[in-house]
């Protein structure tokens, strides 16, 4: 019923920039928040940052001045972008969004397939 898709991961360079995208799709009534989390090998997933509706954003310490998450409201898209990317960056981001369902009006997280980054030095 409802489909989240993540884009533009792939392979960069240490010190470069990507920016992933994700579109949610289907019966939405409204949108809570909408981010990201990642999962490395071998490590727990972690939230990387989150945008929340009425322009609240959090992000991991160790994201913070670095990533930028971003919505394009009122749209179910969310973008992350990713700047001096740094090898403990890889992981397999995955975009999760908090909505409003119709016609049960009920709250659940959806989640995409994740997109992996590869940071190389």
């Amino acid at each position: 019923q409802v489909q989240v898709v993540e884009s533009g991961g792939g392979l960069v360079q240490v010190g470069g920039s990507r920016r992933l995208s994700c579109a949610a799709s289907g019966s939405i009534f409204s949108i809570d928040a909408m981010g990201w989390y990642r999962q490395a090998p071998g490590k727990e997933r972690e939230l990387v940052a989150v945008a929340i509706s009425g322009g609240y954003t959090n992000y991991a310490d160790s994201v913070k001045g670095r990533f930028t998450v971003s919505r394009d409201n009122p749209n179910p898209v969310v973008y992350l972008q990713m700047n001096s990317l740094k090898p403990e960056d890889t992981a397999v981001y995955y975009c999760f969004a908090r909505l409003v369902i119709t016609p049960e009006m009920r709250v659940d997280d959806y989640w995409g397939q994740g997109t992996q980054v590869t940071v190389s030095s």
